[in-house]
């Protein structure tokens, strides 16, 4: 399960790397910073230097909140529904750290000791702007991931993958119509499906040629999958019975290793069943 959370945080990282009006949004906050020179910053520091200060600042600030706010967000899945809620309890976490930073970048640009005092009402403001970016972030990520949807019917999420287990390529057009998920799915990753999984409103699809993410509910994926042999081992995922690898058991705990390594967890549920068929 750590190897796909880390899979996942960077994933979810790489969206907002590449999305163009987060940066927008970013270079905004900045700008209204340096312009306005608030907290005294206009009174002490040269218009360059000022500009240096605001930017080594909320570029600092502003990835803590980020990455702890993605870290939540994959470490709660299971226990909170919502995305935006998962994203806030992260970006409220982050607000120690964003008070401790700015603290001591204060003191070093200004050569003044930091206080208690100071260092809580440092605290204080990096919760409320942690808040703000993980809000800011969250919509931006919402709006160009379904404007990327809408376009293109899926977003690629990784490199191709090689089956270690292929019962038959269903690229082809007489085994993609039995499978009418695969219709959604770039011909490029059109192979034999192996894992689907939960994330957010969207489905990761991976196949034996690679992997996507499709806006589609989860059941309504599986219903699409036609008659694929595979089972649903959780409420977020469904392993195809090619790739799995082997059950694991620990403390009564049951997960999955799958074919490239990764493993995923097995519900009460599902337990009995997956048991009858891969134990």
């Amino acid at each position: 399960m750590k190897r796909a959370l880390l899979q996942t945080t960077l994933r979810e990282l790489h969206l907002v790397a590449k999305a163009p009006r987060f940066w927008a949004t970013f270079a905004s906050v900045v700008l209204i910073f340096w312009i306005t020179g608030p907290y005294g910053t206009a009174d002490r520091l040269a218009a360059a230097p000022r500009l240096g200060f605001w930017l080594v600042l909320h570029a600092a600030t502003w990835a803590i909140a980020i990455v702890s706010a993605v870290l939540a967000n994959g470490l709660l899945r299971e226990r909170v529904a919502s995305g935006f809620a998962r994203m806030m309890i992260g970006a409220a976490v982050a607000g120690v750290p964003i008070g401790l930073v700015t603290s001591a970048l204060a003191a070093a640009t200004f050569a003044v000791a930091p206080t208690p005092g100071g260092m809580l009402s440092d605290i204080a403001t990096g919760l409320l702007l942690s808040l703000l970016f993980c809000a800011l972030t969250w919509m931006t990520l919402n709006t160009d991931n379904l404007l990327e949807a809408s376009d293109t019917g899926a977003a690629t999420m990784g490199p191709r993958m090689d089956a270690n287990r292929e019962p038959s390529d269903p690229g082809g057009s007489s085994e993609t119509g039995g499978i009418p998920l695969l219709l959604r799915l770039k011909p490029v990753n059109r192979g034999w499906p192996l894992h689907l999984t939960v994330s957010d409103h969207y489905t990761e699809v991976t196949t034996t040629a690679g992997r996507e993410l499709i806006l589609l509910r989860f059941a309504d994926a599986l219903g699409e999958l036609g008659a694929v042999p595979g089972l649903q081992v959780h409420r977020s995922h469904w392993v195809a019975d090619a790739h799995v690898a082997r059950l694991v058991r620990d403390n009564g705990r049951m997960t999955i290793l799958l074919g490239d390594g990764t493993e995923v967890p097995v519900s009460r549920t599902h337990a009995a069943a997956v048991r009858q068929r891969w134990g």
